[in-house]
């Protein structure tokens, strides 16, 4: 099965727990207190989410907080690429305001279902979700000021063209903020195998130079890599441990090399 229809039916089954009182956690099944803490929590503080559907909160798997960082302003055109149950993009259409708009693109139909519903219970009408890939955005050229992501263009098989297609859609000067997982410095195949297991959400994810030089290639200027959290090799040891791995051996390999990111570029004026 390729990437593009794991990640499908693990966010679609996602979706579906949500919607029937479970938690998400990365697409875990059954939800596994190991499975993304601490990749996935405490992302949000409360005044943000206390506004938001509970369904929204629950369903959110990213890695990261872009709606915060990415500095949205009233009136500004806002698209989250892979928008999931919706929670980025509900924050970004209170920053947008009336005037702003923001649109949520996703691929599974479960996740699309429930993020309309979380738009219709959160009663705002600046917020469209699209069904799409992210390598084929469905909206013409130069038509967006900010794309936003969360924990999701690490999932892509095909990150250049992502990239391509952002930096399509973005109107000159327009932003690139995501938050995402990259790696840094060098990773034996097996034991990112491994880890990738307990980072479920973060399959695929770039070297933090590669993903420099990808956005580069795409066209993007003023590139920069900021971390937001850090993973210790203690974040994995519960997990290795279940997976009869040897805690002893792998910790030095991974100690400090998986992080989650803010990724800032802009499409030159």
């Amino acid at each position: 099965m390729e990437i593009k229809e794991i990640v499908k039916q693990k966010y679609g089954q996602a979706a579906l727990r949500v919607t029937s009182g479970g938690s998400s956690c990365c697409g875990a099944a059954p939800a596994d207190q190991h499975c993304c803490d601490p990749i996935t929590g405490n992302l949000y503080d409360a005044e943000q989410t206390g506004q938001l559907p509970e369904t929204a909160v629950l369903a959110s798997l990213g890695c990261g907080n872009p709606t915060a960082l990415a500095e949205l302003k009233p009136g500004e055109t806002v698209l989250d690429l892979g928008s999931g149950g919706g929670i980025d993009v509900l924050l970004s259409a209170r920053r947008v305001g009336p005037a702003g708009k923001a649109y949520g693109l996703d691929m599974t139909d479960e996740m699309l279902a429930l993020a309309n519903e979380n738009k219709r219970k959160a009663g705002v009408g600046n917020v469209e979700f699209l069904k799409g890939e992210i390598e084929h955005i469905p909206l013409p050229d130069n038509s967006v000021d900010v794309i936003i992501s969360n924990c999701v263009i690490n999932l892509s098989a095909d990150k250049d063209r992502v990239l391509a297609e952002a930096f399509r859609v973005l109107k000159p000067g327009g932003r690139f903020a995501v938050s995402d997982v990259v790696t840094r410095g060098e990773i034996p195949s097996e034991i990112r195998q491994s880890v990738l297991m307990w980072v479920g959400c973060v399959a695929g994810a770039l070297e933090e130079i590669e993903y420099k030089t990808k956005l580069a290639a795409a066209g993007f200027d003023h590139i920069d890599i900021e971390p937001t959290r850090v993973y210790r090799a203690e974040d994995a040891a519960a997990f290795l441990q279940d997976q009869a791995l040897d805690v002893q051996t792998i910790a030095p390999e991974i100690d400090g090399k998986f992080m989650s990111g803010f990724i800032r570029a802009r499409k030159p004026l």
